[in-house]
């Protein structure tokens, strides 16, 4: 697929998520939209991972340490035919149903549970620190929120990553400025966030994340980076797609209405026709 297929893909897929966080009344619908990009490109241009290899020592590893922004994800995993949609979205958050809230690894996919955050990073040093004892040719990737960098358990997870120079790891910050509190920046300032990664010997790339193109340049330099880990800031606009719901921190854990379904599923279909007959 092109990035063009892509970025239409990943409109299409943010429309198939509302319509999950709609029926089930639940869901972080804001972390959804800005994350989606970045599952899109990773999933379908850049990780070795798929139903066929899910038993292959070999395949990469990926964990959504943001695990709030399950509806995005599990529809990701969904359209990789990992399990049927129809089934995910119509018991979605339903009682008794193993598609709950936040991943769990009885769902097809999904390598650990997640969801509790600032877990994602320093299990994922533990896969790529294994990954190279075992000279293993995989690599590992996560998902961080940009406020869940105020967890202490990140930045032990960064030095660690920095010490070990695990190149096989590559991490990314969806890096909305918006926490379900309000502006990261109010809440707990994370910059120079660029500086505090270099400083503990990380290789950073900057980039559009809702932009494909920046996306797959990001990933292929970390890819090429060799002796350091790479972190992916992804700058990205929360509730990405609809004016509606952009750049309004309420909208990090809020379900729409009618009425503003209505609105956000007709904003998200003119924009992918636009990128369709661009």
């Amino acid at each position: 697929m092109t990035n063009r297929e892509l970025t239409v893909l990943a409109y299409e897929l943010r429309e198939k998520t509302v319509d999950v966080i709609t029926g089930a009344k639940a869901g972080h619908i804001g972390g959804d939209m800005s994350v989606m990009d970045i599952l899109v490109m990773l999933y379908f241009r850049h990780m070795n991972i798929s139903p066929k290899n899910m038993n292959d020592p070999d395949r990469d590893r990926f964990v959504l340490s943001k695990g709030h922004s399950v509806e995005s994800y599990y529809t990701v995993l969904a359209e990789k035919g990992f399990f049927d949609y129809e089934t995910y979205r119509d018991s979605f958050s339903r009682y008794g149903s193993e598609f709950i809230g936040h991943p769990h690894n009885t769902i097809p996919g999904v390598e650990m549970n997640s969801g509790s955050l600032g877990h994602g990073l320093p299990v994922c040093v533990g896969m790529a620190l294994a990954g190279k004892m075992d000279e293993a040719p995989y690599r590992v990737y996560t998902v961080m929120g940009d406020g869940e960098l105020a967890e202490g358990s990140v930045w032990e997870g960064v030095m660690a990553a920095g010490h070990y120079r695990l190149d096989n790891l590559c991490a990314v910050v969806d890096r909305n400025g918006l926490q379900i509190s309000g502006a990261t920046e109010d809440v707990m300032s994370q910059e120079p966030l660029r500086t505090r990664f270099e400083s503990f010997g990380w290789h950073v790339v900057d980039c559009a994340g809702n932009d494909m193109d920046a996306l797959d340049a990001a990933f292929t330099e970390a890819k090429a980076e060799k002796g350091q880990p790479t972190v992916v800031i992804a700058h990205t606009v929360k509730g990405c797609g609809s004016p509606v719901m952009e750049n309004r921190a309420p909208w990090h854990h809020k379900v729409p209405n009618a009425e503003e379904t209505t609105q956000i599923k007709h904003d998200l279909e003119e924009k992918k026709e636009v990128v369709k007959h661009a």
